[in-house]
């Protein structure tokens, strides 16, 4: 089940949902707003290798926007910090976003249970397209589940994304190996 505005509302007064900064006009009937952080990067290398720690150069995006440019892979974050310790948070792009040919996530759109962070977004387009800091980028869904968590992410030893950072993250799959 969707939370509506209604229950999003209530789980932030609990302190169940946190998002920050949380402006009440970006709360729709059942989603929050995010919106584009200032800092993108690209990863240095042109292929990349699952098993390696695969570096990237972040940079500012400048007050004139910045044009992304189809064929590049673009990781971005968001401007909002966010906590969710009872819900399954998924992040959509917005219609608007999605018509401009942009793609704010590849495979990563669910959050889990306990994640407490900023978003990557893994930014594509069809065409280019400027882009500018402090835009709406995508929208926060959140699921009720079902039963107790015996393992929230924050409190995993293994989660990877856990370090509270306003930038955007690379590919940790190294770890995995």
């Amino acid at each position: 089940m969707i939370l509506t505005d209604k229950e999003i509302l209530e789980n932030i007064e609990k302190g169940r949902i946190v998002i920050e900064p949380f402006v009440r006009e970006r709360l729709g009937s059942n989603s929050y707003d995010v919106h584009l952080g200032a800092t993108l990067a690209v990863y240095n290398d042109v292929v990349l290798d699952a098993k390696k720690h695969n570096h990237i150069t972040m940079f500012e995006i400048p007050e004139e926007g910045y044009i992304l440019e189809p064929h590049k892979l673009y990781l971005g974050v968001t401007q909002e910090y966010t906590e969710t310790h009872d819900h399954v948070p998924f992040l959509e792009g917005k219609s608007s976003i999605g018509r401009l040919g942009i793609d704010i996530h590849a495979t990563a759109g669910k959050g889990d249970v306990g994640f407490c962070n900023f978003w990557t977004l893994e930014i594509s387009v069809k065409q280019h397209v400027r882009v500018y800091a402090g835009m709406p980028i995508g929208q926060l869904i959140y699921f009720e589940v079902k039963g107790d968590v015996l393992t929230p992410y924050n409190s995993k030893s293994s989660a990877k994304y856990n370090d509270r950072k306003p930038v955007p993250v690379e590919s940790m799959m190294w770890k995995n190996f």
